[in-house]
C-alpha cells in the first residue's frame, strides 16, 4: 500500500461546537498522521478560490459564505491510502446517508454543515494542500 498525503478541513460548524479534538482523534486513531495543521478564518475571496471548481453550481454562494463564517482547521494527513481512508472515516456527504461511527454521522448538522472536507483524489489533494500550505509547513 502506498503512503499518501491528503488534505482535510474541519469546517466552521465543528469549530463552533468545539469538537475539533474529537475529529482529529478519529483521524489519528484510524492511522492517519497530521503532518501540517493550522487554524484559519478564511475570507470570502479565499473560500471562492478554494471552491472555484463549484462556481457554476447553485450552492456555491451558500457554501463560500458558510466557509467564511468562522474558523476552520486546515490540515495535511499522511498514511497508507490516505485519500480513501480519510473519505471512509468522514462518511457520506449527507450525514443521513453516512455509516454509523463516521465523522459526518456523529458530528454533522446537515448536508451543508457536515463538519469536514477531504480531498477526493491525489491530484485534488496536491492542489488543496498547496492552496493552504507552503512546502516548508508540511513536515512529517
Amino acid at each position: 500500500m502506498a503512503i499518501e498525503r491528503t488534505f482535510s478541513m474541519i469546517k466552521p460548524d465543528a469549530t463552533k461546537r468545539n469538537v475539533t479534538g474529537k475529529i482529529i482523534d478519529r483521524l489519528e486513531s484510524a492511522g492517519l498522521r497530521v503532518v501540517a495543521q493550522k487554524r484559519v478564518w478564511m475570507s470570502l475571496r479565499e473560500a471562492e478560490g478554494f471552491y472555484a471548481e463549484h462556481k457554476a453550481r447553485p450552492f456555491f454562494g451558500e457554501l463560500t459564505e458558510f466557509m467564511s463564517s468562522g474558523p476552520t482547521i486546515v490540515q495535511v494527513l499522511e498514511g497508507e491510502n490516505a485519500v480513501a481512508k480519510n473519505r471512509e472515516i468522514m462518511g457520506a456527504t449527507n450525514p443521513a446517508d453516512a455509516d454509523e461511527g463516521t465523522i459526518r454521522k456523529d458530528f454533522a448538522l446537515s448536508i451543508g454543515e457536515n463538519s469536514v472536507h477531504g480531498s477526493d483524489a491525489l491530484e485534488t489533494a496536491k492542489r488543496e494542500i498547496a492552496y493552504w500550505f507552503s512546502e516548508t509547513e508540511v513536515v512529517g
